[in-house]
């Protein structure tokens, strides 16, 4: 008997289905229902490191919704961008080398078997499993080998409920032109629609949902508002990347520049969170603030050509200048690499083979090699005692004399460098922002003792998660959606 189970897809990319599955979720976990997250392909930088492997964050932060231990199953294959046309490729939490994106279009028939057999491994031992899609299946020239929106439906037998976004307008025509281009098959896949974003008296948005249901023959199962707190969780996509400009009031700065490539970039959020913090992401074309209190150098998923894009903004210079103020800098993982002596290439895996300098802000040396290393990890920092648990996700390793200074331990042994001021830190940990007593010290530290961290930042996504839950609940016809994951078959749920 097959496991109850619905797919949200969109009319577009951000439109919202990956908070809306978090929220349900979290909802039916909380029903005591057995849910788990699942989605089969995904395009993003920002991966979270689990048994067995990567998956995107976003399933992550799904499974954790669910009360589930993430597992590499529930996001198959994973698409992580190394350049406008290519992409490292992820099946099944391993790494499968690199596609170009012409490449990748005639691959993705290949990859059918691993995301059903995935699919099956998610729905072993589940009450209900909420499947995402990718991008949108309006795009009608990619269907051919699709696995991520009606080729996966189609195969897997799974109904669909159609996501459109009224914040960035035409929702209308973008739920009715999706209706319009798919063909009749994957038209009949779709029972209802979602209409995601919306600001002010939904009575003014009646006629709209009308006209839909009218054109498409789809059932409405909801009009969902804006939800300002949504942007507490961990964003997938660096476009959502917010948290610009500085907030009145708060008295410690820290810098990010925002790398074309930028990786794990949710490491920021405990630093964005923090009452009295401004985060400010540096865009192209800006200098870092002179009077930022600390640089963040965050990951990337192409560490040799993100750091020629830094010289070319000159960022490398308002570095240097920041470290002569006596200020501090943080590198993570790409950028731990970006900050030592040189990065070494000689296997081409980022591009041509060869050696590039680095900063020269840590002795260290880094030399990239195939293997990968991705691991759930539990330090300890070196300076305070205080545990840590984070992941590590990269290529390479990185040695040299700064490395004795070592920020923290992993396993008891040396983990990271540390200039001999102690005014420069790199590690490979992602996460470690998010464990509160070592982020409330460093801060301390960073701001000479003038500055006191109080966010619990756990807990806070875990409000976050019940008040996503709370929303989606009261906005959505959520038994009309349970009524349409039924038709698969299964025990009745409600």
């Amino acid at each position: 008997m097959a496991t109850p189970a619905v797919m949200l897809q969109g009319t577009g990319s951000n439109v919202g289905k990956s908070l809306i599955v978090a929220g349900l979720c979290r909802l039916f976990a909380r029903r005591g229902l057995t849910v788990r997250p699942f989605k089969a392909q995904n395009m993003s930088n920002n991966a979270a490191a689990v048994a067995g492997g990567e998956i995107g964050r976003a399933q992550a932060l799904q499974a954790r919704a669910a009360r589930a231990e993430p597992t590499v199953h529930m996001n198959p294959v994973l698409l992580k961008p190394e350049s406008d046309r290519g992409a490292q490729i992820i099946v099944q939490g391993r790494r499968h080398g690199h596609l170009d994106a012409r490449d990748f279009t005639g691959r993705r028939k290949a990859l059918m078997p691993f995301v059903l057999g995935s699919f099956a491994k998610v729905c072993e031992g589940a009450d209900l499993v909420i499947v995402e899609g990718a991008g949108s299946p309006a795009e009608i020239n990619l269907r051919a080998g699709d696995i991520a929106n009606m080729g996966f439906a189609t195969e897997a037998d799974v109904p669909v409920v159609l996501v459109g976004d009224i914040d960035r307008g035409g929702v209308i025509a973008s739920l009715v032109g999706t209706h319009a281009v798919l063909d009749e098959a994957d038209r009949a896949m779709v029972r209802g629609f979602l209409v995601n974003k919306f600001r002010g008296d939904p009575a003014l948005f009646a006629a709209g949902m009308t006209a839909i249901a009218e054109r498409t023959g789809w059932q409405p199962l909801g009009l969902l508002p804006w939800l300002p707190e949504a942007s507490r969780l961990p964003a997938e996509d660096a476009l959502d990347l917010t948290g610009t400009g500085r907030k009145p009031g708060d008295t410690f700065i820290v810098a990010a520049p925002v790398l074309p490539r930028i990786a794990n970039f949710d490491d920021l959020d405990p630093l964005r969170l923090e009452e009295g913090v401004s985060l400010v992401l540096v865009p192209p074309g800006r200098p870092i603030p002179s009077d930022a209190d600390l640089i963040v150098l965050p990951g990337s998923k192409a560490t040799i050509a993100d750091l020629a894009h830094l010289r070319d903004e000159g960022w490398d210079i308002d570095i240097l200048a920041h470290v002569r103020r006596g200020r501090r800098v943080v590198g993570l993982c790409g950028g731990y690499q970006m900050l030592g002596r040189t990065i070494a290439d000689p296997e081409g895996i980022e591009g041509t083979a060869g050696v590039v300098p680095g900063l020269g802000l840590l002795d260290i040396d880094t030399v990239l090699t195939g293997d990968k290393t991705v691991r759930p990890v539990e330090a300890v920092h070196a300076g305070t005692g205080y545990a840590v648990t984070a992941y590590e996700i990269h290529l390479g390793r990185s040695e040299g004399p700064d490395c004795m200074r070592a920020p923290f331990r992993v396993a008891g042994e040396r983990e990271g460098a540390m200039s001999p001021d102690g005014l420069v830190i790199g590690t490979y940990l992602h996460g470690m922002f998010a464990a509160d007593d070592f982020r409330r010290a460093f801060l301390a530290q960073a701001s000479g003792g003038t500055f006191r961290a109080s966010l619990a930042y756990e807990r806070s996504i875990e409000e976050a998660l019940d008040r996503l839950a709370a929303h989606v609940g009261r906005h959505m016809d959520v038994a009309a959606l349970l009524a349409i994951a039924q038709e698969r078959g299964g025990e009745s749920i409600r």
